[in-house]
Parts: structure tokens; sequence; C-alpha cells
């Protein structure tokens, strides 16, 4: 989240400082605060499964206030930022979507019903969320199109994590169509 949010406006040797620095200012204490049996967030009731709020909600935020302190992308009007081959992100979707069960369902710690509920939640929720996307396209522009189910998808992985140990398949349903409306 972090990397593309910055793309082509900060130099590799800074990002990697940067990173560096914020695994350890950042990711760790997070990390203690939600999973540790003594941490602050833990001992509110935080429930994060397989590393939504530690992961995405960190790199996410991270991602935007790096992009705020770095700057606009210098393009020129005409410049189209679109991906540029549909065929490859469509790969990495479907690599991302297969890996991640093993992300959410190897949260589980072993191969039991937890680690099923969480694979099966996570597909639901992804399937549910790309195709909303699908249909938000519809709506708005008159075609679904690939690139807006993969991003719906992506969305969808992105939004079950913390919630793939406890959520029911109509639950991550609920969860795939409502986060495309958000994104």
């Amino acid at each position: 989240l972090i990397s593309g949010a910055i793309v082509d406006r900060m130099k590799f040797g800074a990002y990697c400082c940067f990173i560096g620095l914020w695994s350890l200012l950042v990711y760790v204490p997070m990390a203690h605060m939600v999973w540790g049996p003594g941490g602050k967030l833990f001992k509110l009731g935080a429930l994060d499964f397989a590393g939504g709020t530690v992961i995405h909600m960190t790199s996410g935020i991270s991602a935007l206030v790096l992009a705020m302190l770095v700057g606009k992308r210098r393009l020129s009007s005409h410049e189209d930022t679109r991906p540029h081959n549909l065929p490859m992100t469509l790969i990495g979707t479907g690599i991302l979507w297969l890996g991640w069960f093993g992300f959410n369902g190897g949260s589980a710690g072993a191969s039991n019903g937890l680690a099923g509920s969480a694979f099966t939640v996570t597909h639901i929720a992804a399937a549910s969320a790309g195709l909303v996307w699908c249909l938000i396209e519809w709506v708005h522009v008159k075609q679904p199109t690939a690139l807006g189910f993969a991003s719906g998808a992506v969305a969808g992985l992105v939004a079950i994590t913390p919630a793939s140990g406890f959520v029911t398949p109509s639950s991550a349903i609920i969860i795939g169509a409502v986060v495309p409306l958000i994104s």
C-alpha cells in the first residue's frame, strides 16, 4: 500500500530507509498493541484475525500521509494512469486471491474448522465485492470492466481480513457488498 502510494515520487534509497523506520516505529508497536496479551488495543477488545488493523490500517494511513507529504505526481493532463497491461493485472489479482486463502486461512494456525471458515468467507467477500464493483460501473459508465472486478475483489480481500476468523458467510457477503461503495 505504501509503495503504491508514492510510486515515481520518491527515490528508492529514501523509500528503503522509510520502510525500515516505519517497520520499527509503526508496525511493531501496533502489532504488540493489537496481538500482545498485554496490548492496549487487545485489552480494549480489538479483534484482528489476520492483520487488517495491524497491516492494512497502519499501512493505508501511512500511505495517505506519505502521499500528502511528497505531493502530487508530475503528470501532464493527457497522461493515462490506468494499468497498462490488463492481462497482467488480472493474473496478479488471481495470484493475490489464491495467496490470500493461505494468509487468512493460515491465520487459524491449524488445518481445522476455523481455517475452513476463514477460507470460505475470504472467497465470498472477494467475489461479492468484485460483483458489486461491476454493478456500480454498470450504473455509472454503462459497462462493467475486468479491471473493475479486479479492483473490487482486492478491496473485498482487504476488507474481510480482520474479520475472517469471526464472521459467517452471510456477513462476508455484506462486507464484500459494502466495501466497493466506500472505495
